[in-house]
């Protein structure tokens, strides 16, 4: 009987022991999927600047003078971007205010500034002409009569100050006292870091300039170190070789061709 016991009992344990010899572990339950990254967006193409000046947007007669004044490697220079606001000094009819326009875009501004001595020329032919070039379609472009006092008293406002082939005029149609205070309320409206590029005619220094309309590299920068700037870049870009000096800057053959002068000079940072 005991027998019989026993041998049941190791039949059972032999039937418990192959049921769990033969069972296979429980495979792990499958991890959800992780969502998939959502794609970055493209970024957005690069402005160029080169493209919209070549645009039906400006007349045919501007867009022939930048063989000669080279705007868009001009703007390259002097770090001039989409989104800031420049002055353009001594505006005149505003052909450089249009090209910053172009630059800085919606997001920036741009002052067209004219003194009172050029509002006076041609029987205002120069105010008249600014007006006509903002009309409705430079919403980003907005006029400045004043005189250089009238300036320094504004506030620090600007990333960027252009004078293009002007500063001789500040100097000799207006007074060499004039000129440094021209420089002088630049560097009080451009904000720490900011640049003021100089485009002039280069005049020898010996030479006539008051009558060639011309000015020396080297007075101009003397005028402009003077009121607090320092010459970043001195770029022979609008240089030609070919002009002697010796002629007035409207002269048959020069004119639009003269050798410029092209100066980057920065209001320190650190105030």
């Amino acid at each position: 009987m005991i027998d019989r016991k026993l041998t049941l009992i190791s039949i059972a344990c032999a039937i418990l022991l192959g049921a769990c010899g033969s069972s296979e572990p429980e495979a792990p339950a499958a991890s959800a999927p992780e969502p998939a990254a959502a794609p970055e967006p493209p970024p957005a193409p690069a402005f160029d600047l080169a493209a919209s000046l070549a645009s039906d947007a400006r007349s045919a007669e501007d867009r022939a003078r930048d063989a000669g004044r080279k705007p868009v490697e001009v703007l390259n220079l002097l770090g001039v971007k989409p989104g800031m606001d420049v002055i353009d000094l001594m505006a005149a009819g505003g052909w450089y205010s249009e090209v910053l326009s172009h630059a800085v875009g919606a997001e920036g501004s741009v002052t067209a500034q004219n003194t009172p001595l050029l509002l006076s020329f041609r029987d205002g032919a120069y105010g008249v002409a600014l007006d006509e070039r903002i009309g409705d379609r430079l919403t980003n472009v907005t006029r400045q009569n004043s005189s250089w006092t009238e300036l320094a008293a504004m506030e620090a406002k600007y990333d960027v100050a252009m004078s293009a082939l002007n500063f001789h005029d500040a100097y000799y149609l207006e007074s060499p006292e004039a000129a440094a205070e021209m420089a002088a309320a630049v560097y009080s409206v451009l904000k720490p870091g900011g640049v003021f590029g100089v485009i002039d005619h280069v005049g020898n220094p010996d030479g006539d300039n008051n009558e060639l309309h011309r000015i020396d590299k080297a007075l101009a920068i003397e005028i402009l170190t003077a009121a607090g700037f320092v010459v970043e870049a001195d770029s022979d870009l609008l240089a030609n070789p070919d002009d002697d000096h010796t002629q007035g800057v409207f002269s048959d053959g020069i004119r639009g061709k003269t050798d410029r002068f092209l100066l980057k000079l920065r209001k320190p940072a650190a105030m």
